[in-house]
């Protein structure tokens, strides 16, 4: 798979941080350019929210974080880089002078995007000496949790550098989209500008507020958009006869004079002052970086609960990721267990507040979560992980035994241990302790069953030599250890 060995960064302000972000968590080695004296502390901020989503977003082990290096110089922060992405400010004069530097001192094989959000390409690339390597990659804000980056070309651009920038993006969980022709704003800021210019008339024109308006969206279609998009949601409300349905039906409403979007808003101080006193009244208790936390956090349970839409198999964002997650567990190097005489340690966790319920604790089915992605890291211990599932065997749980002891709170730290019970391989028998990890404490404990299974004949059998390679000496250092006093419980017996 293409992909990115090292990255540079010209421009570290709200998105060239969040592009160094991106990359050093995904492993890549980056240096980032910013001449403003602040450029450390801001990056710094933005990495720091990075990290805390990413812990949030996903269980998979990251890749080895990449090392992220300031540069005095232009010259210095491209000297090796393959991909290079340039977020100085908006100026058409800025950008092209920086690209044409950046042109001049990088390796000519490597690509060169701009984070533009709506300067044409071809504008930029103008006085380029290598200009069929520059594109725009226009992201979202913010680019470390957002997916979505717009690829568009300019006139000397190559088709084939897009194709490139596309596949190389991939393994960092972005996805590339390629934009046939270069139009100002491109696509994304086009639609957005469009809802932007008639939200302007309705609070000029008293119709609602602000937060009314923020209401209408994040309450309903915004939804819908975040995992389906425009079309397709229309698609449905056209029923069973699909969108050439709804085109009949709804079509004729575009000659309405419902909206004012061919009718450029005076933006004047008055409106100003009064969109930016409602906007004050909706979120001005808040700083940003909280507001920045509360938007990555429910960003991330977004794209979490998409990730088991469609019957486990993702929908939107979050099958893109889902197929990151797997590319992530595909290359993290294999658990090695060093002493079979002890209980393994499995897994680790941080108590998100998503986790938590109205009393602050962690909710009941978390702790049986923390158990469950345990179990899959010790089938991922002993071989048997995705590939072995599509090869089409796997290892069903059949019962567990769950014993809430202590209460867990929101921030902190658990990790957990397993001890192999008598168990032949098709039957995989566990105990599992979940600790805090500030003193040890057993918070949780787990008694597990999996049986080992044919998925296409849907009946037992014995696992695969491999497998009980890794398996047995689990087994046999285990039968040595004393059996945990809580096996074979039941629910309500007494302690």
């Amino acid at each position: 798979m293409s992909r990115i060995h090292k990255a540079a960064c010209i421009g570290g302000g709200v998105i060239g941080g969040a592009w160094a972000a991106r990359f050093v968590l995904a492993g890549i080695d980056t240096r980032l350019f910013d001449p403003h004296p602040d450029a450390e502390r801001i990056v710094g901020e933005v990495m720091a929210n990075a990290e805390r989503a990413y812990d949030m977003l996903t269980t998979a082990p990251l890749s080895p974080r990449g090392k992220l290096t300031f540069a005095r110089s232009i010259e210095e922060a491209v000297d090796g880089a393959d991909w290079i992405q340039e977020s100085v400010p908006e100026r058409v004069d800025l950008k092209r002078n920086v690209l044409t530097q950046i042109d001049a001192a990088a390796d000519p094989k490597a690509l060169i995007a701009s984070s533009t959000s709506g300067i044409m390409p071809t504008d930029l690339q103008r006085d380029m000496k290598h200009p069929e390597r520059m594109f725009v990659a226009h992201p979202y804000n913010p680019v470390y949790l957002l997916p979505l980056a717009e690829l568009v070309g300019g006139a000397r651009t190559s088709r084939a550098t897009l194709e490139e920038a596309r596949d190389r993006l991939a393994p960092i969980g972005m996805k590339g989209v390629i934009i046939n022709k270069e139009i100002e704003a491109f696509v994304g800021d086009r639609l957005l500008e469009a809802v932007w210019r008639e939200a302007l008339w309705l609070i000029k024109d008293d119709i609602c507020d602000t937060e009314t308006l923020d209401d209408v969206i994040r309450y309903s279609f915004g939804m819908r958009w975040a995992q389906m998009g425009l079309f397709e949601t229309y698609r449905i409300a056209g029923g069973e006869a699909g969108m050439r349905h709804f085109l009949a039906q709804f079509g004729p409403c575009l000659a309405w004079p419902w909206t004012k979007l061919t009718d450029v808003v005076d933006l004047n101080d008055e409106l100003v002052d009064k969109i930016a006193g409602q906007s004050d009244a909706q979120s001005g208790a808040r700083g940003i970086r909280e507001l920045e936390r509360i938007r990555d956090q429910n960003l991330v349970g977004i794209m979490q609960a998409l990730k088991a839409g469609d019957a486990g198999r993702g929908w939107g964002a979050g099958k893109l990721l889902a197929d990151f997650e797997q590319h992530l567990w595909k290359n993290a190097p294999p658990a090695v267990v060093t002493d079979t005489t002890k209980p393994v340690r499995l897994a680790e966790f941080e108590v998100h507040p998503s986790w938590v319920d109205y009393n602050g604790h962690m909710t009941e089915y978390r702790y049986s979560q923390c158990f469950a992605d345990s179990a899959d890291a010790l089938l991922r211990m002993i071989g048997a992980d995705m590939d072995y599932v599509a090869a089409g065997h796997s290892f069903y749980t059949v019962e567990s035994h769950v014993r809430l002891l202590q209460e867990c709170k929101s921030g902190d730290r658990l990790y957990v241990r397993a001890q192999i019970l008598p168990s032949d391989g098709k039957k995989l028998h566990s105990f599992m302790w979940l600790h805090a990890a500030s003193n040890d404490a057993v918070v949780a404990t787990c008694e597990h069953l999996m049986l080992h299974v044919a998925s296409k004949e849907g009946k037992t059998v014995p696992p695969g030599p491999d497998i009980l390679a890794r398996l047995e000496p689990l087994i046999a250092g285990h039968a040595r250890l004393e059996q945990p006093e809580a096996v074979g419980r039941y629910v309500g017996q007494r302690r």
